[in-house]
């Protein structure tokens, strides 16, 4: 590879005639379609924020409002994993040990557990649930057995100031429940997935096995779009591709991070759209900027 290109940086516009800045460089890694994408979604008074990193050279390529904390849905679910990995590998969680799902509350809105005929499951499968299809059952049955509080100290471990788990899967969010699942900010987020696949979270073994895991995923929608993959079997791509990928979704919110390595480079990422879900136009919008970073990453990577 050749010099690394200058970073692209976005901020947020105050004012719906002031454009934001672009330094990204001229050609096919100028990131130039996604920064005009997410321009056009703060213009409408979304909230934007991505982070675009070289896994080789750790160099950023592309940034805006990567340091702000925004709510990331269902991937807050990554931490928990990795912290679940941690007590696997350390022998403190039995991975086979048998739970069964009448022991939460039941998360009717989404999940493939609910639909399953199997009333009991081992943790290490949750874990794939969790991973694959974030299946709210498994995740807050996971959060119960390793303890919230030992994923926030994982998180402080790990180096993560503003990320934060805050509650379980809800069907219902009352007065006095925390008003989101999770937390964080894109920076933080595509340094989590680029230690992940560099063997630097927890150590090698706890890394290799959340980014098995995650390589699973299921939802290829938004950035994973552009790769062309199957989603339901992408871990091993006959032209090379490696990606690991995490959404979130919620009303309003969009998120998703994760690694895409090619031939020519790989890069870590990160993106957060909040938007007001007004109609499907709105919805769909956001979803497009998602897509179009995923061109963009593709390029950069293949």
């Amino acid at each position: 590879m050749g010099t690394p290109p200058e970073p692209a940086m976005l901020r947020r516009s105050q004012r719906s005639t002031r454009r934001l800045p672009r330094r990204a460089a001229i050609g096919r890694r100028s990131f130039a379609a996604t920064t005009r994408a997410l321009e056009e979604l703060a213009d409408a008074g979304a909230q934007v924020s991505v982070h675009v990193m070289d896994l080789d050279t750790g160099t950023q390529v592309l940034a805006g409002d990567d340091h702000v904390t925004l709510p990331i849905a269902g991937l807050g679910v990554v931490p928990l994993l990795i912290e679940v990995a941690a007590r696997f590998e350390a022998g403190t969680l039995d991975p086979l040990e048998i739970v069964d799902r009448s022991e939460t509350d039941d998360v009717t809105g989404s999940g493939l557990w609910r639909s399953l005929r199997a009333p009991a499951l081992p943790l290490v499968d949750l874990a794939v649930l969790a991973a694959t299809a974030g299946d709210p059952l498994a995740v807050n049955i996971l959060l119960d057995q390793v303890g919230h509080h030992r994923v926030r100290d994982r998180i402080e471990s790990l180096g993560l100031e503003r990320t934060a788990v805050l509650d379980r899967f809800r069907d219902v969010r009352g007065p006095d429940d925390a008003p989101h699942v999770a937390v964080g900010t894109t920076r933080e987020l595509a340094n989590l997935f680029s230690a992940l696949v560099n063997s630097t979270a927890v150590d090698a073994a706890v890394s290799a096995q959340v980014a098995e895991w995650l390589s699973l995923n299921h939802d290829l929608s938004l950035v994973a779009a552009s790769t062309g993959l199957d989603p339901f079997a992408h871990d091993h791509d006959a032209h090379g591709l490696l990606f690991i990928n995490k959404t979130g979704r919620d009303r309003g919110v969009r998120a998703e991070a994760g690694v895409l390595a090619g031939p020519r480079s790989g890069v870590a990422y990160a993106m957060i759209v909040g938007f007001d879900d007004l109609s499907i136009a709105h919805r769909l919008r956001a979803h497009d900027a998602f897509r179009v970073l995923g061109v963009e990453l593709m390029e950069y990577a293949h």
